[in-house]
């Protein structure tokens, strides 16, 4: 059932992939919201700055947005690290005035303990690989690319400094949601550090344990009826096809999820 938001809808992407005209950070998401009702904006920041000047890029995107449509707020849905830079727009830039909603979707709020064993390395290997990381990504056009900062608010110690500095705003409704892979190898692109993060944290969707993504309005952890799980690709439709199409219990495709999250969102008047 086609449901109109009341505010615009602003999509902001996580770590390592920017939002790109013809390769979709969020595949089909974006059509089927739109055939809801809803209007899409992105928050092309850069795929691996830091949450203090991606969350600078956010609030003038809001800004442009606002000024845009006239819409006195906006929804926002924000995947992985994205839920981190736009909760230091909404907290720390004071953002939260133009804000309605913020839905979380495998944001590592409370940081991993498995980053926390990895950053234990030698600190000379730690930024060698951060470096060659952010030259790549200079390449594929972000500005400000700073992957040793952006690993180290992963940790827990920093996520939890992060969170006292970033208090939830009154009147900006929260929510989030956590997903776990069946197996390790539900997702080969995300074998490797599924297996590593399922030894240090037990069950995750590739790279973050449920207790990391848990915040205000815990949605819980959502469920395929596939045996495949859902991993931190599946959870922006990295596949850009359904689960399964078998019916049993939990969702068969992730866009379903997306089109819950907007209909429970017009239902509370956002």
């Amino acid at each position: 059932m086609r449901k109109e938001l009341k505010y615009p809808v602003l999509l902001v992407h996580g770590m390592g992939y920017r939002d790109n005209k013809y390769i979709n950070y969020w595949g089909r998401i974006p059509a089927k919201l739109e055939e809801n009702g809803c209007k899409i904006y992105y928050g092309n920041q850069d795929s691996n700055g830091t949450v203090a000047s991606n969350g600078a890029f956010l609030a003038q995107k809001i800004r442009e947005i606002i000024e845009e449509t006239g819409a006195p707020k906006l929804n926002v849905i924000a995947h992985s690290k994205g839920g981190l830079d736009i909760r230091y727009a909404i907290s720390t830039l004071k953002m939260s005035k133009y804000i309605a909603s913020l839905t979380t979707i495998s944001t590592p709020h409370h940081g991993s303990l498995t980053v926390d064993k990895l950053l234990q390395l030698p600190e000379f290997m730690v930024k060698f690989a951060a470096g060659c990381w952010d030259i790549w990504l200079r390449i594929c056009g972000d500005k400000n690319p700073n992957a040793y900062e952006v690993f180290k608010i992963f940790t827990t110690a920093e996520a939890e400094e992060f969170n006292r500095n970033n208090p939830d705003a009154p009147g900006v409704y929260y929510q989030s949601y956590a997903f776990v892979m069946k197996h390790v190898w539900s997702d080969m692109f995300m074998f490797v550090p599924a297996t590593v993060v399922r030894f240090f944290e037990g069950p995750n969707d590739g790279l973050l344990a449920p207790r990391a993504v848990a915040w205000t309005n815990f949605r819980g952890i959502v469920t395929s009826c596939s045996n495949r799980g859902i991993s931190h690709c599946d959870e922006v439709d990295l596949r850009r096809r359904r689960f399964t199409r078998k019916r049993g219990e939990g969702i068969r495709d992730i866009t379903d999820l997306y089109i819950d999250i907007v209909n429970d969102l017009h239902n509370k008047g956002f």
